[in-house]
């Protein structure tokens, strides 16, 4: 298999409702997102020139969608009361069908956003890798489909406690 990856920054807030540290404030970052592309099954692996697809397609198509949809923005679950009594109509506040967790972000761009933003492309996202820090990231992957891989820093990383993780989305949502 050949793969392309394209990479793409966005900036929001969030609150991860019920978490049991400090996520569960409002609170942001620079998220950066890797989308790692490859042909569907039954395709050419390379175009005719040589590519999976050109990353200015990949730019276009997610990045556009990230940057209408979230940049700037503030995430919350569509559940959380509290955050939806404070949001205002006039901000950029966002209701989610999730908890906005790193790992139901990254499973929500590869299952919903990129196979309806690829349409007609013969190409497919496989994997989509969210980091909300340097040291925080989580990984969906369309082989072993609720199988998301995390792993980084806990909370705990300030005062330099190394964890790594590993969680099945569907028991954290």
């Amino acid at each position: 298999m050949i793969e392309c990856v394209r990479r793409i920054q966005f900036a929001a807030g969030h609150r991860v409702l019920n978490h049991e540290s400090r996520c569960k404030y409002p609170h942001g970052h620079n998220y950066v997102v890797y989308f790692h592309a490859r042909a569907k099954a039954g395709q050419d692996h390379l175009d005719s020139i040589g590519r999976v697809i050109d990353f200015g397609v990949l730019k276009q198509r997610l990045g556009e969608w990230i940057d209408v949809h979230w940049d700037h923005g503030f995430l919350f679950w569509e559940r959380d009361a509290e955050i939806r009594r404070r949001a205002l109509a006039s901000e950029r506040w966002i209701a989610v069908p999730f908890n906005p967790t790193a790992e139901n972000i990254a499973r929500y761009l590869l299952e919903e956003v990129a196979p309806r933003q690829l349409i007609g492309t013969g190409v497919e996202i496989w994997k989509v890798r969210v980091e909300e820090t340097e040291n925080c990231s989580a990984t969906a992957t369309l082989e072993g489909r609720n199988a998301v891989d995390t792993t980084g820093r806990t909370e705990a990383h300030e005062e330099g406690e190394l964890a790594e993780a590993t969680a099945d989305v569907g028991a954290r949502s």
